[in-house]
């Protein structure tokens, strides 16, 4: 069978021919797509279907029909002048196919549109757009214009409907698009040419393997390496890390002495090479600012492309679950309140009121990057006013636990993170987040999601209810002790 290309198939390729041949044969071999990768695609079919309305009595093409039948139904689109607007129209040449967002009617020309859902323009997007007008015209459509339409970051959704006149940001592309076409036909001729090749192209694992997007063959590119790996060294440069395999090191063990390192860097390879964990000197009199009683606090929040409510802008975080473990006293037991919203209503009132209350007026309120927390209470205070005063009192009573870490702690399992997932388990083994239903922050937005889409049955609401209060009241548990093990290790 002839190899046929999708649009989607020649942008991987433009991004590393090995990823494009095991996508055709070897596609076994990516890592399996997750619920983040499909909320992120049917994020961006809701923006395709918004961007619609700006095309009335636009006509869809079927996408359920075989290929050769939507060239067909597209080309019968193309002929009948009452057709103002054609979506995801097909056509193929020389083995390329690809599927356009809209055609526009424009007399007896043409205007494609290509719709993404990011806030800006990318340099992948010129080539997007460059093949579909390759094909397009090569498939006898007189193009007038190519454009791109993209989320415009500064909407403000001011009632209960989106206008997509002023959601999206036009970008005329057509003078790129042109000009990248005898690119697009050289690296078509070069796609093909590997895709005839016995083995994958020889392409060794760079910036590529994440640049415009993750590959889902990074896994099998980039083997996962030794904890002790020169890769995992914190804020090396690439240069430096060249330098190192040249030298023939892989090991941070094995890094000379004399090998310039940050101070910092050093550290870590002490750490690797005597396994054995490094706090400093000055760890101890980081938690003479704490102020009983202690707050332990944690935000869950979704950033939707299209607005839900309000006063709020394409992915502005909406937050939807907090927990809170207040500890009146050194040593002393927590007390847990907690918050989730469980309706489709604005739950950004709820949330605050509720918060204020649970916090109180005194104490240190515990946060694991205080940046996300305090940016979320910002935005709080600007959407509800008359909570302004008492979000200010919260965020300078905010006590950020992650600075201290990162400053004066350094265990060898951190793996040259310090994110909470890799500072947890190394300092206080007896806490996981292993065999949770919800273990991290991305799939505790898809479980919320999930739960108020009135798309599940009573008991899986319940049980992704359930997921969501245990995930959050462990990582508020899990600010505890590790605070804990901090301070017991300053005593002994």
């Amino acid at each position: 069978m002839p190899i046929i290309l999708s649009k989607s198939r020649f942008v991987a390729g433009g991004q590393c021919l090995k990823r494009l041949y095991l996508q055709v044969h070897q596609p076994e071999l990516a890592t399996q797509s997750n619920g983040a990768d499909d909320a992120i695609m049917e994020q961006g079919r809701e923006v395709g279907l918004l961007a619609r309305r700006l095309f009335s009595g636009g006509i869809e093409v079927d996408g359920s029909v075989s290929l050769e039948q939507a060239i067909r139904i597209t080309k019968e689109l193309l002929t009948n002048p009452e057709v103002p607007a054609i979506f995801e129209g097909a056509f193929r040449d020389q083995g390329l196919v690809v599927k356009t967002d809209v055609l526009q009617r424009k007399g007896n020309r043409w205007r494609l549109v290509e719709v993404k859902s990011t806030t800006d323009l990318k340099e992948h997007h010129a080539q997007d757009v460059a093949v579909q007008s390759y094909v397009v015209s090569r498939s006898g459509v007189d193009l007038s214009s190519v454009w791109l339409a993209h989320v415009n970051r500064d909407y403000v959704l001011a009632g209960d409907t989106v206008d997509p006149r002023q959601f999206f940001l036009f970008r005329n592309l057509t003078g790129r698009a042109q000009s990248l076409q005898p690119t697009v036909a050289l690296q078509l001729r070069s796609q093909f040419r590997a895709l005839g090749m016995p083995s994958p192209p020889d392409v060794a694992p760079g910036p590529h393997c994440t640049n415009p997007v993750v590959c889902e063959f990074f896994n099998h590119c980039n083997p996962p390496q030794p904890e002790d790996y020169i890769g995992y060294l914190p804020r090396l440069h690439a240069s430096a890390l060249e330098q190192l395999k040249e030298m023939g090191v892989k090991s941070m063990r094995d890094i000379p002495a004399d090998f310039e390192l940050t101070d910092f860097q050093r550290r870590v390879c002490t750490a690797m090479q005597t396994g054995q964990p490094w706090y400093s000197a000055e760890l101890q009199a980081e938690f003479q600012s704490l102020r009983y009683p202690l707050l332990f606090m944690d935000f869950e929040t979704v950033n939707p492309a299209i607005p839900r409510f309000p006063g709020m802008r394409p992915y502005d975080h909406l937050p939807f679950q907090w927990s809170l473990h207040v500890q009146q006293e050194p040593g002393g037991t927590s007390e847990h309140f907690e918050f989730l919203a469980e309706g489709t209503s604005d739950p950004r009132q709820a949330f605050v009121s509720s918060l204020c209350q649970a916090v109180g007026e005194s104490g240190s309120i515990v946060v694991y990057n205080q940046q996300f927390e305090s940016q979320r209470l910002w935005e709080l205070a600007g959407w509800l006013p008359e909570y302004a005063e008492r979000i200010r009192a919260i965020q300078r009573r905010l006590w950020d636990l992650l600075p201290v870490v990162r400053s004066h702690v350094y265990h060898p399992a951190f793996g040259g993170s310090f994110s909470l997932k890799a500072v947890l388990p190394a300092l206080v083994p007896e806490m996981s987040y292993e065999g949770m239903d919800v273990a991290n922050g991305q799939a505790a937005g898809l479980a919320w999601e999930a739960m108020i889409s009135g798309k599940s049955t009573e008991a899986e609401r319940q049980a992704k209810r359930k997921a969501l209060l245990e995930y959050c009241g462990q990582d508020t548990l899990a600010l505890i002790r590790l605070l804990e093990a901090l301070q017991s290790c300053c005593n002994t």
